[in-house]
């Protein structure tokens, strides 16, 4: 038979509307994968035309177009590839690659993946699937394959990238709400828990994403991966490796397999035979698979281990217990243990063991960073510690169960921020394993993969999170719609920064911290009503989206954007109206029940939107959403308080200004345009109008005239406009409403000196708004105004770098206090810290520190606000401009703004915007 050499660059034809490619694979030296990996590809071009290809490990059932896959030493590729002339000796030794190459010849053509290994010979295939168009999503979030009636590739040959990082995965975690009852419902009813059939899901779409680690799930409510003889060998079939999390050292789920009546206490320092043998059992059981065992040792579950009192107790146990393991891992697979993968994963009091000095972690072994659970990670390696042979990785949250609150039920984690911590460690060369916990899987989705991708190919650090987002929404609803798409998304990420959906009963897991009105409405409301305004913003840009997804796509837009979308605007509604229906119960305003109603409207539409989304196709996903997970209170139905009529009468205006003259007067600077809110309102449930009265010039209402009614409350919120050209000085305008002339008092201050100025006593200093010295770097899209100025993170420690430096102006001589607003990000390593030095004018320079201590009220502060605040009181300002000069002490300090808040400043919980 005569072959032809390969072909310049032109087109394979997979499917020519009558015929789709036949598929053989070649398992020497692969087991099972390549049989799983083919049979994939067939169920993906079985969607796509609706013609099932004949699969076969047969060369000769190869029929006209053929895809041959195999490892780059098997039978059928080396035959092919020296017919082809191609060199696969380059693919010996390498991770996880693939070379394509396309031959023809003797009437037939053969696309050929030649792997590698097993997984690069399986991420072959699912490229070729992906690029045919088949999302990574086509199952787990409902992204229907389209039909073709032509499928055709390019015929060039390619050879794909080493994975940036070595060990990309995903932590099925806290799976009590979503992931285990949904399990057992559908995929695994035979078994009732997470098996063997959820698992195959679950390394699918980890074929598709192009993980290729577990660590399993593993809380009470689940059998524990070893428990179900099934799952050990489907890990290995699927090319999987295992491993475990900081809680289950040596592949154990202590919670579910540890039976204290049998076995004692877990106290290793009472009971270490029993222990050891404990692990030496499942170092047995696991020997024949890809496992990455975790070293070290902590409680029964994630907690701290027993029998170990202080901090010298502790690293003397760790220690021993590490040599011990090692021992274990020696004897059973007959080999140095530093053959054998091994992590220590460095999570709370494991990294503190580590950190005191003292505890010797074999150079073999892989450093795994932790983040705080809430984005941050807690530090990095030292530079002597980045030439480890076992280097380093990050084990980092998109979903997280604990203290101060737990936020499992929606994916908020912000990609920008998500972009630079995984940056900083790609920087700082942790890559040697990424981790990241997903929870239930769902409704992580975007977030999984973003992490994954990140991981896979550093170079998408150099793509925008809002072009990967824009991309990601591409991919799965076309061109037509995708850039809205993201753009609605990115506006959900940033108001979930600010406070996560989860946060918002502003309380915490611990019952001494109960849930209280929130910090949005502390004030005269306002920034709830902007909030809420915000949200409903989204919402009806997102539901009238869902009106021009085609059929095909409504359920995963329903899952991936319009679930979370309406469902945390509800949420943000119930709890804000409620909270101002008291506020303006106490005002005496009629419409403070009518804000009930919505509020309880809000509540039932988190309820109907959870209903429906298990029923999605058919029920595939009932009981993988569950809207109250931990049933913490915030998700709890309220009281629906019903309020007494105000003895008022009439109508009122309600404005948040400053006290001149005896008067509530709404303060505005010469040369400056600005708006301020105010909003009229009536007393009873009794239907008025108003209209503008006495007016003044340079000032402008959003609105002449108006109804008072049931359909809005009794309110109607306006907007007073100041042209910036009427001079300084004090006016009053009126508004009648029903029988009243309602007066509305401003003043209009002198002309300040160039550069932020106060905005209702308050100063707001964009952190990247100054002049930037070369020791800064603006970080884009991150942060309360839209970017951040972090410390490069080679900047030495200690001696002050090159400046940012900050100019404002007030109009009056006052006292007040200095906000240097930073997020809350951690010391890179040790020997580093979280420090600024300010100037103030020509005042001495302060040292300023944003470190904190564990599980502080400090620490637990900032991580619900995603701010880390540090203060200087201010006797007196004067009047006029001033600057403040900001150096950065430390690498990778980030700050978000500058606030300045006068004497009698409303309060604000949120970033007030600079005026310019």
């Amino acid at each position: 038979m005569a072959f032809a050499s390969p072909a310049v660059a032109g087109e394979v034809v997979l499917y020519n509307g009558a015929q789709v490619a036949n598929i053989v694979h070649d398992d020497r030296g692969a087991g099972h994968t390549l049989n799983l990996a083919a049979d994939l590809l067939a169920h993906d071009l079985t969607s796509l035309t609706g013609q099932a290809p004949k699969v076969s490990a047969r060369p000769r059932d190869c029929g006209e177009v053929c895809v041959v896959v195999g490892l780059y030493d098997a039978p059928e590729v080396r035959r092919l590839a020296g017919l082809a002339k191609e060199d696969l000796s380059a693919l010996n030794g390498q991770w996880e690659i693939y070379r394509r190459f396309v031959v023809r010849g003797g009437g037939k053509t053969y696309v050929v993946i030649a792997g590698s290994d097993r997984r690069g010979a399986v991420y072959g295939t699912v490229d070729l699937s992906r690029q045919l168009g088949v999302s990574p999503w086509e199952w787990w979030a409902d992204v229907t394959p389209r039909r073709h009636d032509r499928l055709a590739i390019d015929d060039a040959p390619l050879t794909s990238k080493t994975p940036s990082v070595q060990y990309r995965g995903m932590f099925l975690n806290d799976e009590d709400w979503g992931l285990e009852p949904w399990a057992a419902q559908t995929l695994d009813p035979a078994t009732g828990n997470i098996g063997p059939k959820t698992y195959e899901k679950v390394f699918e779409l980890m074929w598709r994403l192009k993980a290729n680690t577990v660590w399993p799930a593993m809380h009470t409510i689940s059998t524990p991966f070893y428990g179900n003889k099934g799952n050990p060998p489907l890990a290995e079939d699927y090319a999987v490796v295992v491993g475990t999390s900081h809680a289950e050292p040596m592949m154990r789920n202590n919670l579910r397999e540890w039976d204290e009546h049998a076995r004692g206490a877990f106290d290793f320092t009472k009971n270490r035979p029993a222990i050891l043998d404990y692990w030496r059992q499942r170092v047995r059981e696991g020997k024949g698979f890809d496992n990455i065992y975790t070293v070290g040792l902590r409680g029964i579950h994630d907690g701290p281990m027993q029998g170990a009192n202080t901090m010298a107790e502790r690293q003397a146990v760790l220690q021993t217990v590490i040599g011990l393991q090692r021992d274990i891992l020696k004897q059973v697979y007959k080999r140095p243990a530093a053959t054998v993968p091994q992590v220590y994963v460095a999570y709370h009091e494991l990294q503190e063991a580590y950190d005191a000095g003292g505890l010797t972690i074999p150079d073999d072994v892989t450093l795994m960073w932790a983040d705080d659970n809430y984005g941050y990670i807690r530090r990095f390696s030292a530079p002597e510690e980045t030439r480890r042979p076992g280097g380093s990785g990050i084990y980092y949250h998109l979903s997280y169960w604990g203290r101060p609150h737990d936020y499992l039920w929606l994916g908020t984690t912000h990609p920008y921020l998500m972009h630079e911590q995984m940056g900083r460690a790609w920087d700082l060369k942790s890559r040697k394993m990424w981790i990241a916990n997903v929870g239930d899987i769902k409704p992580i989705e975007y977030l999984t993969q973003y992490f994954l991708d990140l991981a896979f190919d550093a170079e998408t650090f150099k793509q925008t999170p809002r072009d990967y987002l824009t991309g990601f929404m591409t991919e799965q609803f076309g061109t037509a719609q995708a850039a809205e798409i993201a753009d609605i998304m990115m506006g959900y990420y940033d108001l979930a920064f600010e406070r996560k959906p989860e946060f918002m009963g502003f309380g915490q897991t611990e019952w001494v911290n109960q849930n209280r009105h929130s910090d949005y409405v502390r004030g005269d409301g306002e920034e709830a009503q902007n909030r809420i305004q915000a949200y409903a913003d989204l919402t009806a840009r997102a539901e009238a989206l869902a009106d021009k997804i085609p059929a095909d796509r409504r359920d995963a837009y329903f899952e991936l954007v319009l679930y979370p979308v309406r469902t945390s605007a509800a949420l943000n509604e119930r709890v804000l109206k409620l909270d101002l229906a008291d506020l303006y119960a106490g005002q005496g305003r009629a419409g403070a029940n009518l804000y009930v109603a919505q509020a309880k409207d809000a509540h039932a539409v988190i309820v109907r939107d959870t209903e429906t989304y298990n029923n999605l196709n058919n029920g595939k996903w009932r009981g993988m959403m569950d809207m109250a997970p931990r049933k913490l209170p915030v998700f709890d139905e309220p009281a629906w308080p019903q309020w007494s009529p105000s003895a008022k009468q009439g109508c009122d205006l309600a404005l948040s200004g400053q006290w001149y003259n005896d008067n509530n007067t709404l303060p505005f600077v010469a040369g400056r345009p600005q708006s301020r809110p105010v909003t009229v309102f009536g007393h009873s449930e009794q239907a008025l109008t108003w209209q503008a009265g006495t007016g003044a010039a340079g000032f402008t209402l959003s609105a002449t005239s108006g109804d008072l009614n049931a359909a809005n409350a009794y309110e109607q919120r306006l907007t007073l406009h100041y042209d910036g050209q009427a001079a300084p000085g004090d006016r009053t305008l009126t508004v009648r409403c029903g029988n009243q002339d309602l007066p509305l008092h401003v003043r209009v201050l002198p002309a300040l000196p160039d550069g932020a100025e106060e905005n209702n006593r308050t100063v707001t200093l964009r952190a990247t708004g100054g002049e930037i010295g070369s020791d800064w770097q603006v970080i884009e899209d991150l942060g309360s105004l839209g970017s951040v100025l972090r410390a490069r993170l080679d900047l030495p420690s200690g001696p002050h770098g090159t400046p940012a430096v900050y100019s404002f102006a007030t109009s009056t001589e006052v006292g007040g206090v200095l906000k240097i607003i930073a997020l809350p990000t951690h010391a890179l390593d040790p020997g580093k810290g979280v420090k600024i030095a300010l100037r103030l004018d020509d005042g001495p320079v302060q040292v300023l520190d944003f470190a904190t201590l564990g599980r502080s009220d400090v620490w637990k502060n900032n991580v619900l606000t995603n701010t880390a605040v540090a203060t200087v009181p201010l006797k007196l300002l004067t009047k006029g401009a001033h600057k403040i000069t900001v150096y950065p002490l430390d690498p990778g300090v980030t700050l978000d703004r500058i606030e300045i808040d006068l004497d009698r400043a409303p309060y604000h919980y949120g970033a007030v915007e600079p005026q310019p």
